[in-house]
C-alpha cells in the first residue's frame, strides 16, 4: 500500500508508538490480530472511527500522480497559448507558479492527511480448540 507511509500504532499494553509495517496494515484491514514488537501480546484496531480513517487511506492514493498529469497540463497549456501569442511571457509565469503552487499545497495536504496514529487495543488470545473450529469452518466453506 503505497498510500501507508506515516501510519503508526500505539499499544495500549506498554504505551508504545511504532511504525507498522506492511504486514501489519493488512492485518488491521482484514481484522486480525498481530502480535505488539515490544510486550508481544495481541493487538486489534477496535475504534470504528479509525478504521473508517484508515480505509479511507485509499482514496489519497491517487493524489499525487493525478497532481503530477495536472500539471504538467497545465504547464503545457500555458506554453502553448503564450506560443500563439494569446498569452505574454509575464502572464505565463503567473499561470507557471501558481499551477506550481497549488500543486505543492495539494500534495502536502494529502500526505498530512495519510499521517495517522491508531490506537491499538490488547485482545485476549483464543484458545486452541477455538482456533481449529474456525480453521475447520473456513476450509469446509471453500
Amino acid at each position: 500500500m503505497a498510500a501507508a507511509i506515516g501510519i503508526k500504532g500505539h499499544c495500549a499494553q506498554c504505551d508504545m508508538t511504532f511504525e507498522l509495517k506492511p504486514w501489519q496494515l493488512n492485518a488491521i484491514a482484514i481484522e486480525v490480530p498481530f502480535d505488539c514488537a515490544y510486550c508481544h501480546s495481541g493487538l486489534k484496531l477496535c475504534c470504528h472511527k479509525q478504521l473508517r480513517q484508515f480505509r479511507a487511506l485509499d482514496q489519497w492514493a491517487l493524489v499525487r500522480p493525478s497532481m503530477i498529469m495536472l500539471t504538467c497540463a497545465t504547464l503545457l497549456m500555458a506554453l502553448f497559448a503564450e506560443w500563439l501569442g494569446l498569452l505574454s511571457v509575464s502572464g505565463q509565469f503567473y499561470i507557471s507558479l501558481v499551477t506550481v503552487s497549488i500543486h505543492f499545497l495539494v500534495v502536502r495536504y494529502a500526505r498530512y492527511r495519510q499521517r495517522m496514529t491508531l490506537n491499538l487495543q490488547v485482545v485476549s488470545p483464543l484458545p486452541v480448540e477455538q482456533l481449529a473450529r474456525i480453521a475447520c469452518a473456513r476450509l469446509t466453506q471453500q
